[in-house]
């Protein structure tokens, strides 16, 4: 055996560099994908978990509600013990508690949310039926919220204690304090019913007027959907210019920025290029947030403007109350909430890859 065999019997057979680097590459890798998975599983289950215990809340929450369904169904006239059975009967409300709860949450699970007392209609048919009216006015003002809440909010922590940051601010945190359902109510006084010389310019409440068509129409909607959208955006925005003013706060004694300045970057490249993107990452979940909250939070400016949505639908079901209804809506809106929630809080480990390992 030769001199130059020795070191290849006792170390054996080589090992292939490629598949060295390539494993230990991959190791790190696999996990943190790993990692990533075991926190989408724990979020997808605790969305699971929060949307049944929704259903379950639903049903009993609503049975204290004074008020008897059947006798609105008959209209206060007087009618006799075997109709009013024959109502109970048609809607199940003579079974006991427990089986009318283990029939509604197998229906629900199956997509069936049950019938209309009022409307004699599967509730599920009037939620898709209002659905765009809400998304159409909520869908709106989250745009505008969102983007003037993040523009004021980014320039005022640039120039934070200047007279736009505390003007900004105060407006802000005064409108953020007023009830949505009270600053409608003055919107319409004031620019609707017209108070001295400041005529009624927009309608006091619905979506239409009627009688329109085509582009005629589109400008007739936008027309009714002004004082809505501008009651959510001054209610709304200021959160959203407050968390942004926070974040960037935060991120503007960085090194990172001194760094920046140091090279000749003007003000604006510093602020657009690095501050803010990572000022956002709080202001991405608030966003999420406010979507569901948007959605659910509707109800009193729907009402107020007699806007044809899921809140002017949940209010008129809850004047019955009709239960089927009130149930279903409850449950779209508290839905909407959980699963925005469980997006933000999937998509923030992309932003942010600290979180979720």
């Amino acid at each position: 055996m030769t001199a130059e065999a020795t070191p290849a019997l006792v170390e054996g057979p080589a090992a292939d560099p490629g598949d060295t680097g390539s494993a230990a590459g991959r190791g790190p890798r696999a996990r943190t994908t790993t990692a990533y998975l075991r926190y989408v599983a724990g979020k997808l289950t605790g969305a699971a978990v929060s949307l049944l215990a929704v259903l379950v809340t639903s049903f009993f929450l609503f049975r204290l509600i004074p008020g008897d369904p059947v006798k609105f169904m008959t209209g206060g006239r007087p009618v006799s013990a075997q109709q009013i059975a024959a109502y109970r009967r048609e809607f199940g409300l003579d079974l006991p508690l427990w089986q009318q709860f283990t029939d509604y949450c197998g229906k629900a699970l199956t997509g069936d949310l049950g019938t209309s007392y009022q409307f004699r209609a599967p509730v599920l048919d009037k939620i898709t039926e209002a659905l765009p009216n809400t998304l159409l006015l909520t869908g709106t003002a989250f745009v505008l919220y969102t983007a003037l809440g993040v523009y004021l909010g980014t320039r005022s922590a640039w120039r934070h204690g200047g007279p736009g940051d505390r003007l900004h601010t105060g407006l802000a945190l005064t409108l953020y304090s007023i009830p949505s359902f009270w600053l409608g109510l003055l919107l319409i006084i004031v620019l609707s019913v017209g108070v001295g010389p400041v005529p009624g310019l927009f309608p006091t409440g619905g979506m239409e007027s009627g009688g329109e068509e085509g582009f005629a129409y589109v400008l007739d909607v936008a027309h009714h959907l002004v004082l809505p959208v501008v009651t959510l955006v001054a209610v709304e925005y200021g959160q959203t210019l407050l968390v942004t003013r926070s974040a960037l706060l935060d991120e503007m004694g960085s090194d990172y920025l001194t760094t920046a300045r140091a090279k000749g970057l003007r003000d604006d490249l510093v602020r657009r290029r690095h501050a803010v993107p990572n000022a956002l990452l709080p202001t991405v979940t608030l966003v999420f947030v406010n979507l569901g909250r948007t959605v659910a939070g509707v109800i009193l400016v729907e009402t107020v403007f007699s806007w044809p949505g899921l809140g002017g639908l949940f209010y008129q079901a809850l004047s019955v109350p009709d239960l089927p209804l009130v149930q279903g809506l409850f449950f779209v809106f508290a839905a909407a909430v959980i699963v925005v929630n469980t997006l933000a809080d999937l998509l923030y480990p992309l932003l942010d890859p600290r979180v979720g390992r």
